[in-house]
């Protein structure tokens, strides 16, 4: 995408939408409206708000959580083909060794840079996606996140 911003470590942070953010807010309220209202004038019009309340909550938040996963599925399959294209032959036995942490964590790196990059993650075993971001010299944008 030609009109953004060069994407790196330090900016390829997603924050979920304006809308998201604001119907978090509001679901929230919504909660702490409801506990309020059976504290201090309970009754099971009340009691059944809260209950609704917390539901909704807890699908919010579900729904974040199952979209990243979602995401994290397809990252480690995008990323295990494009190991199987890239890595050279002594590397080539090892893709399943690949936790999904350091495949995520690797998906940023160039065609070029990702064998060598690879390896040491591999030899050091390193397991933290922002290690391994932090390692990448030459970054890959990906414009397309959840």
């Amino acid at each position: 995408m030609a009109d953004k911003e060069v994407q790196n470590f330090k900016n390829h942070f997603r924050m979920p939408p304006l809308a998201w953010r604001f119907t978090f807010a509001i679901v929230v309220a919504n909660t702490l409206w409801s506990l309020y209202r059976v504290i201090v004038a309970f009754s099971l019009d009340a009691l059944m708000a809260l209950f609704v309340a917390v539901g909704l909550l807890l699908i919010f938040f579900y729904v974040r959580v199952f979209t990243l996963t979602v995401q994290d599925r397809i990252i480690r399959l995008e990323m295990r083909l494009r190991l199987a294209k890239l890595l050279p032959p002594d590397l080539q036995n090892k893709i399943d060794h690949f936790t999904v942490n350091q495949l995520i964590g690797l998906r940023f790196a160039s065609d070029t840079e990702l064998p060598e990059l690879a390896r040491t993650v591999l030899s050091d075993n390193i397991q933290s996606r922002k290690t391994i971001k932090e390692m990448v010299v030459d970054w890959q944008a990906d414009w397309l996140r959840v």
